[in-house]
């Protein structure tokens, strides 16, 4: 096995999926704990403190403790280079989430022990089943009260349709959670809490061991040795295969927030996840191992450092290595090209690096050339990778500036938050940029949108609700667009690409164009 082989092999990159509140934010940062990337973790909940999660560093997420953008956190632990993609577990940016799980080669999903699966957790689920990534279950939150394990594992296997293979289980929960025992090592964890430090109390204990009364009470013993039984009795074994494929996820029960059980998780998940998986470039597979580079874009953010007011386009190596100064070639583009001061992520923490493998996770500075999605490989090549698809909006606004001195401003904010994927801009044919209709995915978006404009861009915009539900692209027409027969309340707009598209007030307007315009197709989904 050469260098690059071994490197390339050594990398995870994963997504933490959750339901807002369900620990995901708090798991993350211990996985970074446990690496040495941080010393303390920060509290989401303290608002007041000057104490954030390292993850969330745009100003409105630490005012509110929500995550609203996807972070990129690399760190090392164990002999492995881990790529942590922290999402945003509130619906409004489901989008950003979607986009993020496709860097992603793995997926840990987290669940309130107390409320089981959520609606947001189904959502993100059926993105990684689409995609046919590997879960695994981070069930959190078990020193509180919580529901019975049993019941969690039916709910999970029912709602979300995947097998579960409970990797460990838990002894009690609430103030009666006495840790953890490993079903495969056949041993008790047995922790004491520690105030979320990194080094956690842990005595391993077996079960037959005569002293296990003293760590976990007889009750609790007995109450044990009757799920065990239950469990050796009905489970097959741990089918790998299945759990690469995403059929089979891997359970762990534990609690972010005092590390009962975080590091076991953490190894374990280390050993059953794939290294770097291979890409679809016009159907045929894109070994990660190659190697001539290749990457594709998935975020583009601007201003994370205000001091700079610059725009970062974060790229997921797909195969090869790449090193700092390397020519490269922009497909969409079409033009080569040196990737200007790349950069490696700990949240808006940053450092230059000299070089990166497929796996990793990198940041370039972006003077307004790339789109998400864009492919990026090595010179002597010519592909892309397939498109991120865009999701339709379901909430729209009319959107202009309130200083006319400020145009330009208002242009170049909407104009760059937009190619983030955060918004879509439309405009209706034949009028400037002096308003624009903005819609998104959630209506959270929209406070975002208007705190970024005054903070990032000094614009104050007013922003006018319109009453549109429906949004479809035109992919073919049987006549100009223009000339098309709608009804009065649908209305005609092209995006920044000079797509044009319909939106509707009702199902029944679609209904209505789709008969009087003989030969029209309307997409809900589009891929540049």
């Amino acid at each position: 096995m050469n260098q690059l082989q071994k490197e390339i092999k050594r990398r995870r990159t994963f997504a933490i999926i959750s339901h807002p509140d369900a620990g995901k934010t708090t798991l993350t940062e211990k996985f970074l704990l446990y690496g040495g990337a941080i010393a303390l973790a920060g509290s989401v909940k303290g608002k007041k403190s000057s104490r954030h999660a390292v993850s969330d560093w745009m100003e409105i997420e630490k005012q509110r403790g929500i995550s609203v953008t996807s972070s990129v956190l690399q760190f090392e632990y164990n002999g492995f280079c881990i790529n942590i993609l922290d999402t945003p577990g509130h619906q409004d940016f489901s989008e950003d989430t979607y986009r993020t799980l496709m860097a992603a080669d793995a997926a840990v999903m987290v669940i309130d022990g107390s409320k089981g699966v959520e609606n947001q957790t189904r959502k993100l689920f059926k993105v990684c089943v689409m995609r046919h990534i590997p879960i695994f279950t981070f069930i959190n939150k078990m020193d509180r009260e919580a529901r019975n394990p049993f019941d969690l594992i039916d709910q999970i296997e029912n709602e979300l349709g995947i097998e579960t293979y409970p990797v460990n289980w838990p002894i009690g929960c609430g103030k009666e959670f006495r840790g953890v025992f490993d079903l495969e090592k056949r041993h008790i964890l047995s922790f004491e809490a520690n105030n979320g430090q990194h080094e956690v109390a842990a005595t391993e204990v077996d079960l037959n061991d005569a002293s296990l009364d003293s760590y976990i009470g007889a009750e609790n013993r007995a109450a044990l040795m009757d799920d065990v039984e239950l469990l050796d009795g009905a489970g097959a074994g741990l089918d790998v295969e299945a759990v690469h494929a995403g059929r089979l996820s891997p359970v762990f029960f534990g609690s972010a927030l005092t590390n009962f059980g975080v590091e076991p998780f953490l190894e374990r998940f280390l050993e059953l996840t794939p290294p770097p998986t291979p890409r679809l470039s016009n159907g045929e597979s894109v070994d990660p191992t190659q190697d001539s580079f290749s990457a594709f874009v998935f975020k583009i953010q601007a201003n994370m450092n205000k001091a700079h007011r610059d725009r970062l386009t974060f790229l997921r190596i797909c195969s090869g290595k790449f090193e700092r100064e390397m020519e490269v070639y922009h497909v969409q583009g079409n033009k080569k090209m040196r990737l200007s001061q790349p950069q490696q992520m700990m949240a808006q923490e940053r450092e230059i690096v000299n070089e990166a493998y497929a796996g990793d996770i990198i940041g370039v500075f972006d003077p307004g050339i790339f789109a998400i999605g864009d492919t990026i490989c090595s010179p002597n090549q010519s592909f892309a990778f397939e498109g991120i698809p865009t999701f339709a909006p379901e909430h729209f606004a009319r959107v202009r500036h309130k200083d006319t001195m400020k145009r330009k401003q208002f242009v170049k904010g909407t104009t760059q938050i937009a190619q983030e994927g955060a918004i879509q801009i439309f405009q209706e044919p034949y009028t400037g940029m002096e308003e624009v209709i903005v819609g998104v995915v959630g209506v959270l978006q929209f406070e975002v949108f208007e705190h970024r404009m005054k903070n990032e861009y000094n614009v104050d915009i007013i922003r006018e609700p319109l009453p549109y539900q429906y949004i479809r692209w035109v992919a073919k027409s049987p006549v100009d667009v223009k000339e098309l027969q709608l009804s009065s309340d649908t209305k005609l707009v092209q995006d920044f690409h000079d797509n044009y598209l319909l939106l509707f007030t009702s199902e029944w307007n679609i209904r209505w164009a789709l008969e009087k315009n003989e030969g029209l197709e309307l997409a809900e989904f589009h891929k540049e």
